[in-house]
């Protein structure tokens, strides 16, 4: 049940008082902690009897693979550029799946779109983070919409950030053909995310589990997975700030592997039906739907990108569907997914990169997608580039770089500065490590904010004005393997997050990948390097010609950089 409204006032004055609390004594550790605590404890009893529902039915079910007969079964078959049977059967290659990179976010966009609007007979969709702006409600009107056509629709999405959202989510789940769960639901329902989770600490251990996976698949014919939510800042369509991301479209094997991970979540103990999260506070099925259509009347029509190119020189995908016939490449695709609960989840579609171990358990404490990240960056020999918004190592991953280094890699780290990350406590747990990073021969590279337009992966850069900040999750070995996925490099992801990834064998993409972060972001990040005469660590950037030279954390100043620095002290890197 809800909070009791005699609380809100109470809770009003303990929010702020705990976060208070949570920083003082930064002297005294043991002290700092043990007072977090029992403020948190305290918080959480005003949550009073706020619990999830007992004895929920959950009606089980599969993807559908009777698809045949659809539009996009028939495309992914003419664009698949594998081998035939006859040849498949004489040379002992097989389970080769398509695979095109989506760097640009409107591109990204069209695509889902062009692939809800195509679909006949299934969309299944899975996401952190489904917002309630404008791509968020449109792509939410396109999946009631393909409902309406008779598609069935299943939309899990992690309810972290979903509590806000009930209202769209209500409205959506009461058409026919749709049915809407939502992964590990707090206990409270109403307020922000930073009141949901203060009242939830009594259950932190299950609720600091979220779902942290990006997936869309129609038809099972067709998936994109990777780094974006459906959210305006992931696709170019946000104004303050956009992410540079990346996304990964698939046909193939490969879709079937990432249908089988959809499924487990679906039909999981921790994925609940709207309805009986919601079942307090819902409307009638008809107001509803009859409230959903007013919140997404006056979006207007989604209007496809123009036939221009990506940064990597392919059109839109909605275009090249209704030419029946997508731009793939062939690459032998190996699907990862940590377990919902515990253990991995993990699905191999073609055959598993050279030692980067199985779809077993995977060593340590780390899911099943880290676990292959970590056992990739050993197998390397030539060169690991690894691209990540929040990167904060644990110990199994600098060894493994360092393993890579020793082998004769060269390894390069990629992240956002701290003028450019929208986590500024996460950037100051990679902090820590810059040093050790750089004397085991790591280069370093910390996204600029961006002064001009000019060209790069995404839209964030084409001239809209909005600042720029790394979102994709990426990792190049050898120039042959590759890895895109939901997976963050930092422990968080590693050890409390459910994720989601690719590892793909494909020289031509792996390249062509490598080449993109070289050529797009490179020359628009600082270079990190322990200064040679001063000690400590300086920022080096190449502007108008000239190469200029920072000796203290770029675009701060003392008072932010003694804030975060002194929060970071205090806060578990596995929370980061």
């Amino acid at each position: 049940m809800n909070t009791p409204k005699p609380f809100a006032m109470l809770r009003a004055a303990w929010e702020p008082l705990a976060c208070r609390l949570c920083i003082l004594a930064l002297h005294h550790p043991v002290l700092a902690r043990a007072l977090c605590a029992a403020a948190m404890a305290a918080i959480s009893l005003l949550a009073g009897c706020a619990a999830l529902p007992g004895d929920v039915q959950r009606v089980a079910s599969q993807a559908r693979t009777d698809v045949e007969d659809s539009a996009l079964a028939r495309i992914a078959a003419a664009s698949l550029p594998g081998l035939d049977g006859a040849m498949a059967e004489a040379t002992g290659v097989s389970g080769v799946s398509g695979v095109r990179l989506l760097p640009g976010g409107d591109q990204a966009f069209d695509a889902r779109i062009a692939l809800v609007q195509a679909a006949r007979h299934t969309v299944d969709a899975q996401y952190y983070v489904v917002a309630g702006d404008a791509s968020g409600r449109q792509f939410l009107r396109e999946l009631r919409d393909a409902a309406a056509r008779g598609v069935r629709v299943r939309l899990l999405v992690d309810d972290l950030y979903a509590g806000g959202d009930d209202e769209m989510l209500a409205g959506l789940a009461a058409h026919a053909n749709v049915e809407v769960r939502v992964f590990n639901p707090l206990p409270v329902r109403s307020g922000g995310v930073r009141t949901r989770v203060l009242l939830s600490l009594h259950e932190i251990g299950r609720v600091n589990r979220r779902m942290h996976n990006k997936l869309f698949i129609a038809d099972n014919s067709f998936a994109i997975t990777g780094g974006r939510n459906v959210a305006d800042e992931y696709f170019g369509r946000s104004k303050p700030a956009n992410f540079i991301d990346m996304d990964a479209l698939l046909a193939g094997p490969a879709v079937r592997a990432l249908s089988a991970s959809f499924d487990a979540f679906w039909n999981g103990p921790l994925s609940y039906p709207f309805e009986a999260i919601a079942a307090g506070q819902r409307p009638t099925p008809a107001r509803a739907r009859e409230r959903f259509a007013e919140l997404v009347r006056d979006l207007g029509r989604f209007v496809p990108p123009s036939n221009e190119l990506d940064a990597l020189g392919r059109g839109p995908v909605g275009a090249q569907l209704a030419r029946g016939l997508v731009e793939l490449v062939p690459a032998r695709v190996r699907v990862v997914a940590d377990a919902m609960v515990q253990g991995p989840f993990a699905s191999d579609a073609g055959e598993s990169i050279r030692n980067a171990g199985d779809a077993g358990e995977p060593q340590g404490r780390e899911g099943a997608v880290m676990a292959a990240n970590l056992d990739l960056f050993r197998a390397a020999r030539s060169e690991v580039l690894v691209v990540s918004p929040y990167f904060v190592p644990m110990p199994r991953m600098i060894e493994a770089l360092a393993h890579a280094s020793r082998e004769g890699a060269s390894v390069s780290v990629m992240t956002n500065s701290l003028a450019t990350t929208d986590e500024p406590l996460v950037h100051y747990g990679y902090a820590r490590y810059r040093s050790a990073l750089l004397q085991m021969g790591a280069a370093l590279y910390e996204l600029m904010p961006a002064s001009e337009p000019h060209p790069a992966w995404s839209d964030t850069e084409n001239g809209r004005g909005s600042l720029g900040r790394l979102h994709a999750k990426l990792a190049v070995v050898d120039r042959r393997w590759f890895y895109v996925g939901s997976m963050n490099m930092d422990r968080r992801s590693a050890h409390c997050n459910t994720e989601l990834g690719l590892i793909v064998d494909s020289p031509a993409l792996a390249g062509e990948l490598a080449d993109l972060i070289r050529r797009a972001r490179v020359p628009a990040s600082f270079a990190v390097s322990e200064a040679p005469r001063r000690g400590g660590l300086q920022w080096s950037f190449l502007r108008d010609g000239r190469r200029w030279v920072l000796h203290r954390e770029p675009e701060s100043n003392w008072a932010q950089r003694l804030r975060w620095s002194m929060l970071s002290l205090v806060v578990d890197e596995d929370f980061l």
